[in-house]
């Protein structure tokens, strides 16, 4: 009797704190959080310039593979692992290592280690200082997983608004280059619910033994744009 109540007691109280873990992740993902995402084009610009990106449909093919095989996916198996690790240090160094080395170009690494760093001190503001004494630059997948592990966010949740938000700035990245419009962004983003919810159910339960790419083209890309002139975005 007493181990149920002491469970009926629990489920309740995550049930009082889920408004606020919710609350929490929609500031943390938001486009006005303070990371400096609208700088990174992942590539895209490169694709763009090359033509290998022209129209709406090109670009809902850049996502998917992104999502399904591609970077995007191996970050959000960095968020899982680093969420299930939260509060381990020695490991959320390992894992900040490997993603760090396992970046595909100088501008990836940049990008993955400033957003990181970024996001760890604004959330700050929240009294997360989980990652202050880390011996490793943490990159970005590995400090929200970290973040939201500690706060109580459940990894799917974390994983599903970090797509989320990476569609929804690839379809302003997209409204700069001019390749689609705002009421076209807005669509595009509608189109992909129910694989970015797929895809966080699943990856929430991956592991690092699910890490790998097949998306040569973007990585190619990403190589590229280190070069490319003139340029709208850092990456």
């Amino acid at each position: 009797m007493v181990t149920t109540i002491t469970r009926m007691a629990e489920a309740l109280d995550m049930g009082r704190q889920a408004p606020v873990a919710l609350l929490r992740l929609m500031a943390w993902l938001s486009p006005a959080f303070p990371v400096g995402a609208f700088a990174y084009s992942a590539g895209l610009e490169q694709a763009a310039s090359d033509g290998l990106v022209c129209h709406q449909a090109d670009l809902e093919a850049w996502i998917a593979a992104s999502i399904d095989h591609g970077a995007l996916r191996s970050d959000a198996i960095f968020l899982a692992e680093a969420h299930r690790s939260a509060g381990e240090a020695a490991r959320l160094d390992e894992l900040s290592l490997l993603a760090l080395s396992l970046a595909g170009s100088k501008e990836r690494h940049a990008e993955l280690r400033n957003l990181g760093g970024a996001f760890l001190t604004a959330a700050r503001a929240w009294g997360d200082q989980a990652l202050d004494a880390s011996a490793q630059e943490t990159p970005y997948p590995v400090a929200i997983g970290a973040v939201a592990g500690r706060h109580g966010v459940s990894a799917e949740w974390a994983i599903l608004a970090f797509l989320q938000a990476y569609v929804s700035h690839i379809g302003s990245v997209a409204i700069r280059l001019g390749l689609i419009g705002q009421s076209a962004a807005l669509v595009l983003q509608a189109g992909f619910e129910r694989r970015i919810a797929d895809a966080a159910a699943r990856l929430a339960c991956s592991s690092l033994d699910d890490l790998g790419t097949a998306t040569v083209i973007a990585e190619i890309a990403s190589l590229r744009h280190e070069t490319h002139e003139p340029r709208l975005f850092r990456s």
